[in-house]
């Protein structure tokens, strides 16, 4: 509820377009996800990701991650077949990262990780490996083998693995 208040005073303030009202809305619909509220949570993401390209464009970061929020309340749902959509959404975020980023930026990594893990619940495992493995690898580079996130996502590229 808190989140809701501050939406509103956001709204009433700086209108519905404002950076600030946008990302108290990226995090009412983050909280309502982890609460299991996936419907409301999947209509704030679409609200979010509808503002963030008509104000920021297709390419900026914050209209890439409202891609990957919004594919990621669709998996929560179940709802592959409007996640395979969203895997093309996930593919133009992770792409935007690639570019705007750089290949081995945090959110980038984030991205791959993301799509891998729709493309393994979709049983699409040989792609998820590759996924998996991309990310694993710029991990053990980056933050080296011993780091949370390296061991994260060689338990990720297990998990697939053993699916295989």
């Amino acid at each position: 509820t808190v989140n809701r208040l501050a939406l509103a005073g956001h709204e009433r303030i700086f209108g519905l377009d404002h950076p600030n009202t946008l990302s108290t809305f990226s995090n009412l619909a983050s909280v309502l996800e982890s609460q299991g509220k996936y419907n409301e949570s999947k209509g704030m993401n679409r609200r979010v990701l509808e503002r963030h390209k008509k104000i920021l464009g297709p390419s900026h970061p914050n209209t890439l991650s409202s891609f990957s929020s919004l594919a990621s309340v669709l998996e929560s749902l179940g709802k592959y077949y409007e996640s395979e959509s969203m895997n093309r959404l996930n593919r133009r975020a992770l792409g935007g990262y690639e570019r705007n980023l750089g290949p081995d930026y945090p959110d980038t990594l984030i991205s791959a990780s993301n799509l891998a893990t729709v493309l393994q619940s979709q049983g699409k495992y040989d792609e998820s490996e590759t996924m998996y493995r991309r990310v694993l690898e710029a991990r053990r580079r980056i933050l080296g083998p011993d780091h949370p996130g390296t061991q994260l996502s060689a338990r990720s590229l297990a998990a697939v693995l053993r699916l295989q």
